[in-house]
Formats: C-alpha cells, structure tokens, sequence
C-alpha cells in the first residue's frame, strides 16, 4: 500500500555510450522535480547532452545516509525524485539499496525505469550459461576475506559474475585461479565504449594474455559455475607448470616474477627465487 507524497524512479543510465538510454528514461529525467545523481560531475554530461534542466543534487556511498534524508524529506513534501548512479541502474555495487529499502518502508511509491547493467551485458556475449547465476559484485579487496569468499563459490554450480577494478584484476585471476581451478571464464571490460573488449578462455589464459596486454577500463568478469564433470578439468596448474608456461612467452626471469608475485600472493624475491631454481632444473 503506497502513501501520499511524491514518486522515487530508479533510472537505468549509460555504461558507456551515452545512446543508450530510454526513450521512458529521458522522458522522466526530463519532468521529475528533482534527480539525485551519484556524481553530478559526470551525470552533468549527460543531462546537458539531451538537454535536460531539471534540479540535480548529489547522492553518494559515502554519505548516503544523510543524502537518504533529504531525498525523503522531498518525497514527503510531494516531490518526484528520480535516482541515478554514473552508469547502469542504481543499486548495483553503487549507491540506492538504502534510498529504495527507507523509501519502501516508508510506503512510498517507486518505479523502475530498466535499461543497461554492465553484469547483464556481460554476461550475455560471456558465451557461458546464463540461464541461472550469481552476480558477487566485487569481491573484499583483503587477502584473507577475498580467499574466503572465493572458497564460498568453490561449489556454486550457477555462473558467476563479478566485477572488478584493473589494478586489482590479476591478483584477482590469481586467486581464482587458486581457489576455483582453471574455470572457463570471460572478462569484458569497456563495455559499450570505444575500446570495448572480452577476452574469453580458461582463466590461466586470460592471466597469459593480460600479461603481454594492459588492463584499463571497467571489468566484468564471467565465470563458468561448478560440475563434477568440469571439475576433473578446471584443477589449476601447479605453480611450476604455471612459471614454465610464463618464461616461455620469453618474459625475462624479472618480468615473469612480477606476473608470478601478483598471482600468487608471494613476494617478488620468492618468485624470483622459484624461477631461478625452475630455470636451474631445467637447464640440467
């Protein structure tokens, strides 16, 4: 049951080119009284490009709670409010949940406006099932919390999603590739942009090709679930083979430590150290 006031609209944005947006999504961005932007920076770009002037204030993660505040203090007053993040539909790993679950409770009406979410589109031309699965935003950036939560999916028979920042992505892989085994997987990053790209394969192959290629952009990353079947398949390398497969791109014993260091947790002297005596064995 919905009480007097004014409406809250959830409204999907751009991932990347800004042509993707609804037609229903101008429209209410266009006549709402208010439009709560997790950066009104960048979400100035877009209103400007489709010429809209609607009343623009910030609403982001790190104060949402006072943001929530006052975005209800319009909805009482009988304003209509339309959130948005800087890409996608908020909610999504950006700030909203809050917004909506305080609205909700309040009996205030709320509407969707749907349209781009990078973990759909991703998931999509990931060419893996997308009949079921499990969307883990990103994962804790910590050692220990990021393994735990990797072990949590060791048995999740669902495709996996998530996403993740370049700086972090190997490691990222690395742990993957420790924890789930060598999966069939899909990284897509830039989705809809200039430079979009998905690199699909095993993880180690997608470990071999960032290796040689750099990571920018927004990353979506698609993980094939569990099976018995696959499993047999998908045990990851020992550190050894993996070393061995490295140096033989022809990264240098330094460059190869480096690669080594971040996928595996060990400092870059330790794997300097196990390439020296890899390259020591195999010389003999």
């Amino acid at each position: 049951m919905t009480k007097a006031g004014g409406t809250l609209y959830i409204v999907s944005t751009p991932i990347g080119n800004m042509k993707d947006i609804t037609l229903r999504a101008l429209d209410i961005l266009g006549e709402v009284d208010l439009i709560a932007a997790e950066d009104t920076r960048h979400s100035k770009k877009l209103l400007s490009r489709y010429d809209i002037k609607t009343r623009l204030i910030s609403y982001f993660a790190a104060k949402e709670d006072k943001k929530a505040d006052l975005v209800l203090k319009e909805l009482e007053a009988g304003k209509n409010v339309a959130l948005i993040s800087d890409a996608g539909t908020p909610g999504i790993s950006d700030p909203g949940f809050q917004l909506v679950s305080r609205a909700a409770c309040k009996g205030h009406n709320i509407i969707t406006i749907p349209g781009p979410s990078a973990l759909v589109s991703a998931l999509t031309i990931s060419g893996l099932p997308s009949a079921r699965f499990v969307f883990e935003g990103f994962l804790p950036p910590k050692g220990g919390e990021r393994k735990k939560r990797i072990a949590s999916l060791k048995r999740e028979e669902r495709t996996i999603v998530l996403y993740e920042s370049p700086k972090r992505i190997m490691r990222t892989l690395g742990d993957i590739l420790e924890g789930l085994g060598d999966r069939e997987a899909a990284l897509a990053r830039e989705l809809t942009k200039i430079h979009e790209e998905v690199v699909r394969g095993k993880i180690s192959d997608i470990i071999n090709f960032f290796s040689e290629h750099t990571i920018k952009g927004e990353i979506a990353l698609v993980i094939s679930g569990f099976s018995e079947e696959n499993q047999l398949r998908s045990e990851p390398e020992d550190m050894d083979a993996f070393m061995k497969a490295i140096m033989e791109k022809g990264s240098s014993v330094k460059e190869a430590a480096a690669i080594m260091s971040e996928i595996f947790n060990l400092s870059k002297r330790e794997a300097y150290e196990k390439l020296l005596s890899l390259k020591g064995k195999g010389e003999k």
